[in-house]
């Protein structure tokens, strides 16, 4: 008889936990929440989760979103509305609406599930699989589903694999030969390392995959538990790693590469050393994030704009872009382009000079500013002749200058500077 192969991706749903405000990023999350921040060049964060998802076959989708939400609803209902109803697909956006009391919105991780249980009911599925929306990554979930269905764990954990010296910020599980966890320990001072690499240990992504049924009856007692902060992290796992069978799945099982040699990609981007970085790394010559591969691709929301253009040549006038990336709508007009990543419709103008810059959509440059190891937020007008990345506690004065460098840049910074 033959044995056809299902994919579990295909009775899975995927809920994307997008709430958070991402308060390390500082500024660049006044109006926006972590997931809908720019990433990339054209895309967001949360299009990396939802991105995962859909190549992984799986075609049922919420994001829960609480913090500054309007944004980030906003690209989702622009940027993923081809799901069609008629064909049993879904992509459904649940913001804290106090739907099970007036006074109570979205208590942890945990509860963003529990208050929308009869929207996951109505999805008929099997699997549920628990996303964090704020990290840069390509994962292919069938490989993690898989595993989970056939070691016939109660919940099974995405786990990164970190040097055991920085694992005190992680939330790092102990596990035995098997790979199920035995102990799970947020940011412990000694952490455990791996069974079978002293140096190593596996570190929580905040992916886990449930059995739908089972984390329904799991939630719902949690939810009557006054002593619980209502967590994945913080309650649920711990407790089925005590009282059930919790297994670790390793990222680099399932990862998705260009090449064989190519390193696990995974990035939080939640700082602005670590955003700035994480951008600036993708003008490399073969950077380790390949968003150039159509068998992987990124979704997102893409505006109907005009190539980028670059005018003007002469000395010391020429529009140029070395080792960088540059979007749809710009126009690189006299301007001199050295290790930047500037996203859609950013306009420079001439004599000015950027290097190592991280560009938002819709800057604009003024004639002669210089601006280097810098992160331009969405929408600011940079005046004439503004020189910053030169002259650090000059910059401090105005900008948010970080400990190793990295310059911030909105527009409140440059009015309140036109001020002085």
């Amino acid at each position: 008889m033959e044995i056809r192969y299902t994919r579990l991706a295909s009775r899975t749903m995927a809920f994307v936990l997008a709430g958070g405000r991402g308060s390390r990023l500082k500024e660049l999350t006044d109006t926006r929440a972590k997931p809908a921040v720019y990433f990339g060049g054209k895309t967001r964060i949360v299009d990396f989760a939802l991105s995962n998802a859909l190549n992984s076959g799986i075609r049922k989708m919420a994001v829960a979103t609480q913090y500054k939400a309007h944004s980030l609803i906003r690209h989702c209902q622009r940027g993923w509305s081809f799901f069609r109803a008629e064909r049993n697909e879904y992509l459904d956006i649940l913001p804290a609406s106090q739907r099970v009391a007036e006074n109570k919105w979205y208590l942890g991780t945990a509860d963003a599930v529990t208050q929308n249980i009869d929207i996951v009911d109505s999805y008929d599925v099997d699997y549920v699989l628990i996303l964090a929306g704020d990290h840069i990554y390509k994962m292919d979930y069938e490989v993690m589903l898989r595993q989970h269905a056939e070691s016939g764990a109660d919940v099974t954990v995405g786990c990164l694999t970190v040097p055991r010296e920085e694992a005190s910020a992680f939330g790092v599980m102990a596990v035995d030969g098997t790979g199920r966890i035995t102990d799970f320990l947020e940011k412990p001072a000694d952490p455990p390392t791996m069974p079978d690499d002293p140096t190593m240990c596996l570190a929580s992504m905040g992916i886990y995959v449930f059995d739908w049924k089972f984390l329904r009856d799991l939630l719902l007692r949690d939810a009557e538990d006054p002593h619980s902060t209502h967590d994945f992290g913080g309650d649920l796992i711990p407790d089925i790693v005590k009282n059930g069978k919790a297994m670790a799945h390793r990222f680099t099982d399932s990862c998705v590469k260009d090449r064989p040699d190519a390193p696990a990609y995974w990035r939080d981007v939640g700082t602005i050393d670590a955003f700035w970085k994480a951008n600036i790394d993708l003008t490399g010559f073969t950077p380790d994030l390949n968003l150039w591969d159509r068998s992987w691709p990124i979704w997102t929301y893409s505006e109907s704009v005009p190539p980028a253009k670059f005018v003007h040549d002469e000395e010391d006038r020429r529009g140029t872009a070395v080792s960088s990336m540059v979007s749809g709508g710009c126009i690189i007009s006299g301007t001199e382009v050295r290790n930047s990543l500037l996203f859609t419709m950013v306009h420079t103008n001439s004599y000015a000079v950027l290097d190592h810059a991280v560009v938002l959509p819709y800057v604009e440059v003024g004639r002669k500013a210089r601006l280097s190891n810098v992160v331009i937020d969405r929408g600011v007008v940079i005046p004439q002749g503004l020189v910053v990345g030169e002259d650090p506690e000059e910059d401090a004065k105005w900008f948010r200058v970080t400990d190793s460098g990295i310059t911030l840049i909105t527009q409140k910074m440059l009015d309140k500077r036109a001020r002085a």
